[in-house]
């Protein structure tokens, strides 16, 4: 039973955290441990890459039906539901006698880190307010942080001393931690009036959006042209139209729509999906780089993928402080600009020097990231009543996994296209370039080499000269973000001839100034947003 005594909110803010550590370790563990697997259990490079595929296709399709179960069924009961389901899976992973088996389990792995993660999450949103609840999401986020960065050092120096299945007990043992923790510290929900899921608009909207991941994710392999893309993607845009037309229909929607018309719920998921591009594509492809190109061992990657983590052990709490002085809006736009400054000096060093010379771009890309990292769970509870939390969350944390699948996708097609191109320069036509590229892409560079008959030298100099080039792209998309985010987040809005502008008090509520007036809206003591409506002039 939960304990009423004065450590049960400190315990469970604890709980949280630990559930909110899982989630790095389920991507940084395995990405480190993928040489190992295929050694051990003989899968292919396609076959190894959808033991991180997997995870993330379940986790972001189940993430926003997840936040709508603890809103009706309630956070205790989905919280301990989904860690039992995690370490259950982990556990299975941890024995699996083929690499099939464990990309199945991964699957089952993200549907209950996704269904733990969403109510450790939305169970915060009613416990704390304002700046107390900026610096409770600022925590949290240095939580994630401490498993990026150490994760890959863990799975490394795990892998140095026993073999992959210890990276699993680990993580699962984790997870028990957790479920002790909710079990004796978060109390039951009080009872709801609504109590009933669209079940509907869930089925339609987790396989539209299991579709178009699945797509997005067999590109790389494939090839955009393939029906294995092009039918998963039609499938999901007919299901994403269906999943709209409920919406509109239905008197509980799972995602209430007029969500969107708000700039600053808009600005808090494009804010979701940046770190995708910017930060987890190279937490998943650099270690293959280092492992499989540049020929580290698995213990010297991870010490190498520490510097590009670390910083977000301490820039989350950096930006939590700074935003009582700087608006949320310059603090993520200063954090993408350091972020492509990084990405560009990445690029520059990378191949042409030795560890030292690349600590220090991955430490300022880190850096960058941080500062967003640090704001954007808590925004993305302040853009919303606490009744919606458990929606509110749901969707946050659906677009910034999703976006993993998207992002890791997207960058590996572009970095095989780009592979191919450099090697259509130098080769015949008729030689399979684009299938070698593929290879190269997905970290096959033996398999590649047979494709085209021998050419490893060339091979190797297009995919770094490739992958320099998906740096630097990447770094333009970081200062297109850098520009978009503050107009949403500060943009003017006009209703009713009255121009309003949004700010901030000190206890971090929203306060709307229009004309003459101004209304301010809070949270009383309930947990109930409020309002308090001073005298205003409105003309029609």
């Amino acid at each position: 039973m939960p304990s009423s005594s004065r450590f049960s909110l400190p315990l469970q803010v604890l709980a949280a955290c630990l559930t909110g550590l899982l989630i790095p370790l389920c991507f940084t563990g395995p990405a480190v441990a993928l040489p190992a697997l295929g050694a051990e259990l003989h899968g292919s490079a396609a076959a190894l890459n959808w033991v991180v595929n997997a995870y993330i296709l379940s986790y972001g399709s189940a993430m926003m039906v997840a936040g709508s179960l603890t809103d009706v069924l309630g956070r205790r009961r989905v919280w301990l539901a989904g860690l039992a389901l995690f370490c259950t899976a982990t556990l299975a992973i941890a024995v699996a006698p083929s690499v099939a088996w464990i990309a199945a389990l991964r699957f089952v792995q993200g549907l209950g880190g996704a269904a733990a993660f969403a109510a450790a999450m939305s169970s915060l949103a009613p416990l704390f307010h304002g700046a107390a609840r900026s610096r409770v999401m600022s925590v949290l986020g240095t939580t994630f942080g401490l498993g990026l960065a150490f994760g890959p050092l863990a799975a490394g120096a795990m892998l140095a001393l026993a073999s992959w299945p210890a990276i699993f007990y680990a993580t699962a043992a984790l997870g028990a931690i957790g479920m002790l923790l909710v079990w004796c510290n978060v109390p039951a929900d009080p009872p709801r009036g609504k109590g009933r899921l669209d079940w509907p608009g869930a089925i339609s909207f987790s396989a539209a959006l299991g579709l178009l991941t699945l797509g997005m994710l067999l590109a790389p392999e494939h090839g955009w042209r393939s029906g294995a893309v092009l039918l998963p993607v039609a499938a999901s845009v007919l299901l994403f139209f269906i999943f709209i037309r409920i919406e509109r229909r239905t008197a509980q929607p799972m995602l209430d729509l007029t969500l969107f018309r708000q700039r600053r719920f808009v600005a808090v998921q494009v804010l979701a999906a940046s770190p995708a591009f910017l930060f987890i594509v190279l937490i998943v492809m650099l270690p293959g780089r280092f492992i499989g190109i540049d020929g580290m061992s698995a213990l010297a990657a991870g010490r190498l993928m520490v510097a590009l983590a670390a910083p977000l052990l301490l820039v989350p709490v950096l930006a939590a402080l700074l935003s009582r002085w700087i608006s949320a809006g310059m603090l993520c736009a200063a954090g993408l600009l350091l972020a492509a400054a990084g990405l560009a000096w990445l690029a520059q060093v990378l191949g042409h020097g030795g560890t030292a010379a690349l600590a220090g771009p991955l430490l300022l890309i880190g850096a960058g990231i941080g500062l967003p990292w640090g704001l954007m769970d808590g925004m993305a509870l302040s853009v919303v009543d606490t009744g919606r939390a458990g929606m509110a969350t749901g969707i946050f944390n659906t677009v910034r996994i999703s976006a993993d699948g998207v992002a890791l996708a997207l960058a590996g097609a572009l970095l095989a296209g780009l592979i191919a191109a450099a090697l259509a320069r130098q080769l015949p036509a008729d030689l399979p370039l684009l299938a070698a590229a593929s290879r190269a892409a997905l970290g096959d560079m033996q398999q590649a080499t047979q494709l085209l008959g021998g050419h490893e030298t060339l091979l190797r100099a297009s995919y770094d000269a490739a992958f320099r080039q998906l740096l630097n792209g990447l770094a333009l998309l970081a200062v297109a973000l850098a520009a978009l985010l503050p107009y949403l987040l500060r943009k003017k809005e006009r209703r009713l001839g009255v121009e309003a502008v949004e700010h901030r008090d000190k206890d971090g509520d929203v306060v709307a100034g229009a004309g003459k007036g101004r209304c301010r809206v809070g949270h009383g003591h309930s947990g109930r947003a409020v309002a308090q409506v001073d005298k205003a002039e409105h003309r029609a």
